[in-house]
């Protein structure tokens, strides 16, 4: 750094300086005034110091910065692929999954167990290269802990964004007292088109023989729908196809590290980020389900009883659709047994809750929020979500990957329960 003094001293030729004079000023002015330029100069230099996000001076006041709201605490680093689910058991057990969407993976699904992911449940259905579609993970998106001693994990056998596999996209029952798989359930091809991407899913064992199941379809076309499915039989629908709550709004234009985010790609060219329902909650009576396009700002509320009965009209299903109004953009959400319903916002860093009232706050807000994704209560009173670069992917930056690793996932104190599901 460079500093330039504001003022100098004209010499007059031929004359001592101590006896020269500044411009018709005696020594003494001009003592005076070398005085103050120095001062000027020192001035000038803390300013500069004190400006620059690179130096700082210690008990110097560094100019105003965006302040951060709440705690976050790091509970796992990951160096090589980007997680994007976080589910935390019962017993407090962290679990993670890894999408095929071109990082190296040695695993879909793993464990954190004693500061290193671990694949779960082992490593043979671990790998992408099997026989049989149904039998081992091919491109995890979600792993759920579901209250009751299971870890479900939600396949969309679509590796890229691909059309999914044959018979790939399944719910996988995992159970956690012998490590081994409980169930598989398939989703039928009724449910399935070359354009679906099973997202997230919420459970609710209070309903039918075995439960039911609810699971976003966040098509990359922009028209998603929420899948129903009967856990008992394996039977499913989609409900609200195309629905203005369940595709992306066309009007949206995500702000996210100060850009907007687009598909960009190597030669220029530029695509909308059109992402249909993805963010989905369930209240703690089971009665409401929430959900979120991720191309919107908007959360959407809907009776489950209607979204299970056939015999309800698409019509009569769609007029019972509630605009709940703006909450941010987000990816994943979350509910607590208080009625409490937490919301990601990928554009802020942050995380927010709208509790039973509909009154929003802010959780957490942290630079380091880099793409909150999905979020997970915990037994012990904290929410659990991974923070993994999403926007900073090639696909998203002209074919520059942008991401720094590690891509973590953190916990935030809130005080409260998982909703329950039974």
């Amino acid at each position: 750094m460079k500093l330039i003094s504001a003022c100098a001293v004209y010499p007059t030729p031929g004359v001592p300086l101590k006896m020269r004079r500044h411009r018709g000023c005696t020594r003494t002015r001009i003592e005076s005034n070398m005085i103050n330029c120095r001062i000027r100069s020192l001035a000038a230099a803390v300013l500069a110091l004190a400006s620059s996000p690179a130096l700082a001076i210690a008990g110097t006041p560094l100019l105003p910065s965006e302040r951060s709201i709440g705690v976050i605490e790091p509970v796992a680093r990951f160096d090589g692929a980007m997680p994007t689910s976080v589910a935390v058991s019962e017993t407090g057990r962290i679990f993670v999954n890894f999408p095929r969407w071109g990082d190296e993976l040695a695993y879909s699904v793993a464990e954190w167990r004693d500061g290193h992911a671990v694949p779960y449940p082992d490593v043979r259905i671990n790998r992408k290269d099997g026989a049989d579609p149904s039998a081992h993970f091919i491109s995890v998106q979600s792993v759920v802990a579901d209250g009751q001693g299971r870890l479900w994990v939600l396949d969309t056998a679509a590796p890229g964004f691909s059309a999914p596999q044959a018979g790939g996209a399944k719910l996988v029952a995992i159970d956690l007292a012998t490590n081994t798989v409980a169930r598989t359930l398939v989703f039928p091809a009724n449910v399935i088109d070359a354009r679906t991407y099973v997202n997230d899913v919420r459970f609710d064992f209070r309903v039918g023989r075995e439960g039911v199941a609810y699971v976003t379809d966040s098509s990359l076309s922009g028209i998603g729908g929420i899948i129903v499915i009967d856990l008992a039989t394996g039977s499913a629908s989609k409900r609200l196809i195309g629905h203005v709550s369940t595709s992306a709004d066309p009007t949206f234009v995500p702000i996210v590290e100060g850009q907007q985010m687009r598909l960009r790609n190597a030669d220029g060219s530029t695509q909308p980020f059109t992402v249909a329902a993805d963010g989905i909650a369930l209240s703690p009576d089971g009665s409401t389900l929430f959900y979120t396009p991720l191309s919107s700002r908007h959360l959407y509320s809907v009776p489950t009883a209607l979204l299970r009965d056939p015999k309800v009209s698409e019509a009569a299903l769609a007029a019972a659709v509630v605009d709940l109004g703006d909450k941010g953009a987000s990816d994943g959400m979350e509910m607590d047994a208080n009625g409490r319903l937490y919301a990601s916002d990928y554009e802020h860093n942050a995380i927010h809750a709208r509790d039973a009232e509909g009154r929003w706050t802010t959780v957490v807000h942290d630079p380091r929020i880099l793409w909150p994704d999905t979020l997970s209560m915990g037994p012990d009173g904290y929410l659990y979500f991974t923070a993994n670069q999403l926007h900073r992917q090639a696909g998203f930056n002209g074919g520059v990957d942008r991401r720094q690793a590690p891509y973590m996932v953190y916990r935030t104190r809130v005080d409260a329960a998982p909703a329950p599901t039974r």
